[in-house]
């Protein structure tokens, strides 16, 4: 009988120890995560080495750099709605206005007691759903499409609305600068300089308060093969590289993985960003050749067939436990 109990409880605690392993992988959880978007130039242009100077550089030094990152498709708007949903939604021109009933990162948010907010700079009022207004461009704001289906006005928001008080962020936040801002109309140097005005005391904040940044752009410019930055900069990431090939369905599958949510859409499928985490944070960790571990707790150990356990020999720690 005590054996049978034995086989038992290791039988439970390997299966839990493997569910959660699959469902969180390697992935820390932070607090807060900004994912600000720019628009329409490739990597090249953004990585030269003209630019070396630039704020964009100081992050991707300050953080880690994907050098194999890839929009959807062209143009902008489906980009934008696949990094949101996981899905294009159909849409294959930068059509206004559109209306959407599916599940999204933010309803995925909601659904678990978390929050979502959109910041667009030179939205007029809070819960505008107006197709341009100036330079604010409707296409590039997602949940808009999803407003009084699925989601509330009030989580559509100007940035004129970004707290100065970050603890008061929501979970995810997505920040839009305008056309002016963000590359599409704007040059470089204006749009690199909105982003160390607007951007650094956040960055600054987050380093020391479990907190990230991801800056993405939504598509090249149609002169290479929709080859984009994107890079993320926090205390729970690795100072670096990373050539792990991404798109923007791996970046929401990050997402959701980072609060247990979950996959939406073609995101299902994709792999979340791994490889990059700092090992002291989100507890399990992955190395580059399948290694596991856990910090702090112990280390859990691995072989060829897949048995996973603490310590060297599950015998040994299971007739321990049973012995207490």
């Amino acid at each position: 009988m005590k054996n049978y109990i034995a086989q038992l409880l290791q039988v439970t605690i390997t299966t839990i120890l493997f569910t959660t392993l699959a469902h969180a992988g390697s992935l820390p959880r932070p607090d807060h995560v900004v994912v600000v978007i720019q628009e329409n130039k490739g990597y090249d242009e953004i990585m030269s080495a003209l630019n070396q100077s630039s704020y964009i550089h100081e992050l991707a030094e300050r953080g880690v750099l994907f050098t194999q990152s890839y929009g959807i498709t062209h143009p902008s708007q489906p980009n934008y709605l696949a990094l949101f949903s996981g899905s294009t939604q159909g849409v294959t021109r930068n059509s206004c206005p559109h209306q959407f009933v599916g599940n999204n990162l933010a309803t995925a948010l909601l659904d678990a007691n978390l929050s979502f907010a959109s910041y667009s700079e030179s939205l007029p009022v809070t819960g505008d759903i107006s197709c341009m207004y100036g330079p604010y461009q409707r296409k590039h704001n997602p949940m808009v499409n999803w407003q009084d289906t699925r989601l509330p006005a009030t989580m559509n928001q100007r940035f004129a609305d970004f707290p100065f008080d970050y603890e008061q962020l929501p979970t995810i936040s997505f920040v839009i600068p305008d056309q002016d801002n963000d590359m599409h109309d704007g040059s470089f140097e204006q749009a690199d300089n909105w982003l160390r005005h607007n951007i650094t005391p956040y960055v600054d904040w987050a380093m020391n308060n479990n907190s990230l940044l991801i800056l993405t752009w939504d598509e090249d410019d149609y002169r290479g093969d929709n080859h984009i930055v994107t890079l993320m900069v926090g205390p729970m990431v690795k100072q670096g590289k990373s050539a792990q090939r991404i798109n923007h369905y791996n970046l929401l599958r990050t997402l959701t993985d980072f609060y247990d949510l979950p996959p939406l859409g073609k995101s299902n499928f994709a792999k979340p960003i791994t490889g990059v985490w700092q090992d002291n944070f989100g507890g399990i960790w992955q190395d580059d050749f399948g290694g596991i571990g856990q910090d702090g707790f112990g280390e859990i150990r691995q072989d060829g067939f897949g048995e996973t356990w603490p310590n060297n020999d599950p015998n040994d720690w299971f007739d321990q436990q049973m012995n207490q």
